[in-house]
């Protein structure tokens, strides 16, 4: 059975068409030429946040369906024999990752998730198959992910390290951030979310509170994505997912931000270093530049995202 208020909020919410019947890239749509050129403006100082968590066999994933990036040496620097030999005395070192495209840093593609057997715009599920996304795949948007960013940090607004799991992270909670900060959201931007999720990995190098309940929009914040034009969302964490107490777990605002929508999601996004600098100088836009791997027909797509100011 579908959830109810994706069947509620849908028909409003719907982009199907309105780029094109053979639209694959969604509210990306909305990061013209001239809104890069705007977002440019954001680069003051030139300095750099990272936004991307390690990619290693230490990280946050412990589903069995994701595990953690897994990284072999193929040659190392003591190996006495190497299998190709180069002249001049040359040797090298190599190696391997193997990986879930979405156990680390990461996009959603708008493959990601359907349901009623269509994916955004009206394509079939069934043109995601063994060769992969046919449609809305992470290829179709991987260099689209340029543009003005706003940190919309939820956890330093409330004056908290990390906002409470029990707390709904509604179009009303996104808008109180916004006017506290200074930091109107504007067509054609993408937003950070900031919970402070990662706050005491940041701190201890522990992933045991991140593993645990989270903070998160709610299915209903997708409206407010809507009305504000926003190109993609990314965050430490993004939707506070439903039914985990019960096992029967639903996503609704992934339902309906990707699906319905055709907006992308970011997750696993490391926002601590950022957060401090906008929370140091009052300024809560960058220019992001956040591609993601070119994977043929991939569901997602491991991302290095970098906001300049």
């Amino acid at each position: 059975m579908i959830h109810e208020g994706v069947l509620r909020l849908a028909p409003n919410l719907r982009n199907w068409g309105k780029w094109g019947a053979d639209d694959e890239i969604g509210t990306l749509n909305y990061i013209t030429a001239e809104k890069r050129r705007a977002a440019a403006h954001a680069v003051q100082r030139g300095d750099v946040s990272p936004l991307a968590i390690p990619v290693d066999n230490m990280g946050p994933s412990n589903n069995p369906l994701r595990p953690n990036p897994f990284h072999m040496r193929l040659a190392t620097g003591v190996d006495t024999v190497q299998p190709f030999v180069f002249a001049g005395g040359a040797r090298y070192t190599d190696d391997a990752v193997f990986m879930p495209l979405q156990s680390s840093t990461q996009w959603d593609a708008i493959a990601h998730v359907y349901y009623d057997d269509r994916l955004y715009n009206g394509f079939s599920a069934g043109e995601v198959d063994s060769r992969g996304a046919q449609r809305v795949g992470i290829d179709k948007t991987h260099d689209k992910y340029v543009s003005r960013a706003v940190l919309l940090d939820v956890a330093r607004a409330h004056g908290v390290e990390c906002v409470d799991p029990e707390v709904d992270i509604a179009g009303e909670v996104l808008e109180d951030t916004e006017r506290k900060q200074g930091s109107p959201v504007e067509e054609g931007d993408i937003v950070l979310l900031r919970t402070g999720a990662m706050a005491s990995w940041a701190r201890t190098g522990s992933w045991a509170d991140f593993r645990g309940p989270r903070a998160g929009v709610v299915y209903q914040t997708a409206e407010w994505l809507h009305d504000r034009r926003v190109a993609a969302i990314a965050g430490d964490t993004v939707e506070k997912v439903e039914g985990i107490e019960s096992g029967k777990l639903a996503t609704p605002f992934h339902m309906l931000v990707l699906r319905d929508m055709g907006m992308c999601i970011g997750e696993l996004w490391y926002l601590e270093e950022l957060a401090t600098d906008c929370a140091g100088d009052h300024v809560y836009e960058s220019l992001l530049v956040a591609s993601a791997l070119r994977v043929t027909g991939g569901c997602g797509g491991p991302v290095n995202p970098i906001a300049m100011k």
